[in-house]
């Protein structure tokens, strides 16, 4: 079946839950305010880092703190949509921030970095649940149109809170103690549980619902398996081919094609893939994760590039994606402005194509260049950072029935946060090989005082180009051999991104033409420009 044979349908006309415009405000303020301490929690504890460690030690473990978090809010959130499907909204939500909670106050009172750790995650067992849900109580709230112009209060939570973070986060450490970064989301959270408990109604159940608990099971321990290897081995091509990673890769490949043969004979699988058999949500989904590969790889790269090879502080590396944000939050607001006239598929080209040339631009970005235009092109990525992936979330929203948003809403984020752990797996492997090749080719022409060995240490481990007592110890010679080594290791990862954004684009090429029409609404004072794709036919493949 092609688009052309479609049912043009106003998917905007799918029913919204009946609430006055007070209690839907009320809803929206609780889903901002779970949404700000998630984003909060991802700024805030990255700060505290240097001091608990000096308090409980475990710098071997250092890294684990932020992974654990990571996997654990990752692999859950596929399943926190399905069950808010099956459940409803709120009782998933008020379940999801309780767990947060649970784990952010076991947290602050951690004794040990092993605690720490496992208290970090069952901080992101609950954290899973915060925005995938809050945007599908706000989809299951609001017409198209005005979730769109919503844009700014979203984005503007995300902005706002990777601004204020790092310094709440380093005030409260200094001030109080680093126990308080985790333990000032308390009355945050609770504030977002009870405006949302109060302000959202839903229907009751018809029945008790069916739970695909082993595809549930085997989804979540496949997914961990395979980011446990990205994350712990992704920065060294060798450790990402070492026996212990290809057999845990091995493992989480046979248990999804186990997860795959449970989920086609499930009676209500966590994963429905009929969902798939919709363009729109399988190229958005798609879309997603190759954009999460170019998104986390900027977060990523983007500051170490700056310190490593252009020699900037730690401060002014972690300034430069101020400009990346405020552009990522100013676009999204303007792309949800214009998707209301010219669609979702013309603003994700063009989100796409402006997201593909500032990586261009990045990759050529050469140690000599003026500062500014790294600034300017920082610009550029977050444009087209915040015109595509609001964007591509509302069209998921907009092509599936009320009682699959949740797992539609879910598998968006899902996607990109697998897409950027991978991404950034890759771009931490490639990163490494060029260093070393880099490293080893001035070391073997004998021109500089820099040995094999020393360049094998130094590509290995390149902390000597951060740390500001180990770069003040480096004779300035091998310094500048260092940072040129670095540059000319870094360009190929950006490249990387690029590719990534590229494919992007390619892919949300074959987003069905939008169908548009005009509909006054009940005052016929306003036009509502609304996308349109076939109810009819989301359950059959396409063409």
């Amino acid at each position: 079946m092609n688009d052309s044979s479609q049912n043009k349908m106003d998917t905007s006309a799918r029913p919204l839950l009946e609430m006055s415009p007070k209690r839907r405000w009320a809803v929206t303020g609780g889903v901002m305010t779970g949404m700000f301490i998630a984003a909060l929690e991802a700024t805030v504890v990255g700060t505290a880092m240097p001091t608990v460690i000096a308090t409980l030690g475990g710098l071997n473990h250092y890294s684990w703190v932020f992974s654990a978090y990571l996997v654990t809010s990752t692999v859950t959130v596929p399943v926190w949509g399905k069950l808010s499907d099956l459940y409803g909204r709120r009782l998933l939500y008020q379940i999801g921030i309780g767990i947060f909670l649970l784990g952010t106050l076991l947290s602050g009172f951690s004794t040990s970095m092993t605690q720490l750790i496992v208290f970090r995650s069952i901080q992101g067992l609950g954290a899973g649940a915060l925005v995938p849900l809050g945007m599908t109580i706000i989809g299951d709230s609001f017409t198209v149109e005005e979730r769109a112009k919503m844009q700014a209060y979203f984005s503007g939570v995300w902005g706002l809170s990777s601004i204020i973070g790092p310094v709440i986060g380093g005030f409260v450490t200094d001030q109080l103690s680093w126990r308080w970064v985790f333990w000032i989301n308390l009355p945050i959270g609770i504030a977002a549980a009870l405006i949302i408990g109060i302000a959202l109604k839903e229907p009751k159940l018809d029945k008790r619902p069916s739970i695909d608990y082993a595809g549930a099971a085997l989804l979540m321990v496949a997914i961990s398996l395979l980011m446990l290897v990205m994350v712990e081995s992704g920065s060294s091509i060798a450790a990402l081919f070492a026996p212990s990673s290809l057999l845990l890769v091995g493992l989480s490949v046979a248990m999804l094609l186990v997860f795959f043969w449970v989920e086609k004979r499930a009676k209500d699988p966590i994963i429905p893939f009929d969902l798939f058999g919709n363009r729109t949500v399988a190229i958005s989904v798609a879309a997603g994760f190759l954009g999460g590969v170019a998104m986390f790889g900027a977060i990523s790269f983007i500051p170490l590039f700056a310190q490593g090879a252009l020699g900037f502080s730690a401060t002014e590396a972690g300034s430069l994606l101020t400009p990346l944000m405020l552009s990522w939050v100013t676009m999204s607001v303007v792309g949800g402005r214009l998707m209301l006239k010219v669609g979702y598929r013309g603003i994700t080209i063009f989100g796409f194509v402006v997201l593909t040339f500032g990586f261009i631009l990045l990759a050529l970005f050469e140690r000599g260049t003026p500062r500014i235009w790294l600034y300017l092109d920082l610009v550029l990525i977050g444009s087209g950072l915040g015109l595509t992936m609001l964007t591509l979330l509302i069209a998921v929203q907009q092509a599936v029935e009320r009682t699959k948003l949740g797992i539609a809403t879910s598998l968006n984020q899902f996607s990109r946060s697998i897409g950027g752990a991978l991404g950034v797996a890759i771009m931490g492997a490639v990163l490494t090989a060029g260093l070393a090749t880099q490293l080893n080719k001035v070391a073997a022409d004998g021109s500089t005082n820099l040995t094999v060995v020393q360049a094998a240490d130094f590509a290995a481990n390149p902390n000597a180009l951060i740390e500001p007592t180990a770069k003040e110890s480096l004779p300035a010679e091998t310094l500048e051999i260092l940072q040129q080594a670095m540059a000319a290791a870094i360009h190929p990862v950006f490249w990387v991104g690029a590719f990534m954004s590229l494919l992007a684009l390619i892919t949300v090429l074959f987003l069905p033409k939008p169908q548009k029409i005009l509909d006054k609404d009940v005052d016929g004072e306003r036009l509502i420009m609304a996308e349109q794709t076939n109810i009819n036919a989301r359950n059959q493949p396409v063409a």
